[in-house]
């Protein structure tokens, strides 16, 4: 099939990467004309590294002009940070149309952002979105048109918007994730299953001096103590708390069963921790008060988790607590300055009005 693979980094290399692998026509649009001429000049060619060795593959197409990239295609798959998707939502809005799928892995609610940008550019194309709770790939690039992948995922919960056209976007996206995808209701209950939101805000915070001290540090590896997993467990009860008081069924894919020997399997598969910190890869520097862990997981992803468990009427201390040491340490206001309800223009919603609007769209 036709994908357009949208963002520059890690897992835009990987997705256009492994699509083009698995014998898709990959299209990769970037901003970047200064990595983009240089893409083109290599080939348009990226190396893939992965468990099986090392594959040489050729995108169909590298460009900066988005309405190139997205001409013609059933599946558009942005995997860029949460803090892009307005900016990119944008740009791609004019060019949406009759049943293309817009695939965010994952998105904190970011479908309904590119929802929003495309009501407001006045496209009325009958496109849908769709997001899930991780990025399909565990994944680092390791040159400028070089990425490798430690592991893929095993199940995918996705949600779709509008929830009325969610058979056709999931076929689509089944086709990208063969035996892959499991639908799990609409695109909010999508970004209620987001792991990043979980897993990276105790990890940075309660490991902020190690990460402040030394030069690379792997929060995955030494900084994954029992006492930061119990906070983490703690932090996902919240979220699960949420999801049940919307309706939103079982399963909940708990973060506990990403660390499980045994039981349930989680995203990406059993005995994936020990995979991604045996690679080395998460060895990293991290500049806490840039970090994508910090903006888009602890800023966006806890102050969304926060907003929606007020709608349901769940409290959320632990998300309050992590939002007010997150923007203690960069100095800003992350609670009221994140990604809620209210700064998606939905804050006025009753619950029944927001669920009519994720089954039905604008």
């Amino acid at each position: 099939m036709k994908i357009a693979v949208l963002g520059g980094g890690n897992g835009s290399f990987a997705a256009a990467g492994d699509f083009a692998l698995s014998g898709h026509e990959v299209r990769l649009w970037r901003r970047d004309a200064e990595q983009v001429a240089a893409h083109r000049a290599a080939g348009s060619r990226i190396l893939v590294k992965d468990h099986n060795g090392r594959h040489d593959v050729k995108l169909a197409l590298v460009t900066t002009n988005i309405a190139e990239a997205v001409d013609s295609v059933e599946l558009i798959l942005c995997p860029a940070p949460a803090f892009a998707q307005p900016d990119i939502a944008r740009l791609l809005a004019p060019h949406l149309r009759d049943d293309q799928v817009v695939f965010l892995p994952p998105a904190t609610f970011g479908s309904m952002i590119f929802a929003q940008a495309m009501r407001d550019a006045g496209n009325r194309a009958k496109a849908s979105f769709a997001e899930t709770g991780t990025l399909p790939w565990l994944t680092r690039k390791h040159g400028p048109f070089e990425v490798a992948i430690t592991i893929r995922a095993k199940r995918l919960p996705v949600g779709v918007l509008p929830l009325d056209q969610a058979t056709h976007a999931l076929e689509v996206i089944g086709r990208a994730f063969p035996d892959v995808i499991e639908p799990c209701g609409d695109a909010l209950s999508g970004a209620l299953m987001n792991a990043g939101c979980i897993i990276h805000p105790p990890l940075i915070v309660m490991n902020a001096g190690p990460i402040e001290h030394f030069e690379r540090w792997d929060i995955h590896k030494e900084g994954t103590q029992a006492s930061i997993r119990r906070v983490t467990d703690a932090l996902d009860a919240e979220r699960i708390a949420v999801r049940e008081a919307l309706g939103y069924a079982a399963p909940h894919f708990p973060l506990a069963h990403h660390y499980a020997k045994e039981g349930e399997i989680w995203m990406y598969g059993r005995g994936s921790h020990d995979r991604l910190t045996d690679s080395g890869d998460w060895r990293e520097p991290i500049v806490l008060t840039e970090h994508r862990y910090m903006r888009e997981d602890l800023r966006m992803g806890l102050s969304l988790l926060v907003s929606v468990g007020e709608l349901a009427g769940v409290a959320t201390p632990l998300a309050r607590g992590f939002l007010a040491i997150g923007g203690a340490i960069c100095g800003e206001d992350f609670v009221h300055n994140g990604r809620t309800l209210e700064t998606l223009g939905l804050g006025k919603l009753h619950k029944t009005e927001l669920q009519t609007l994720l089954r039905e769209g604008f």
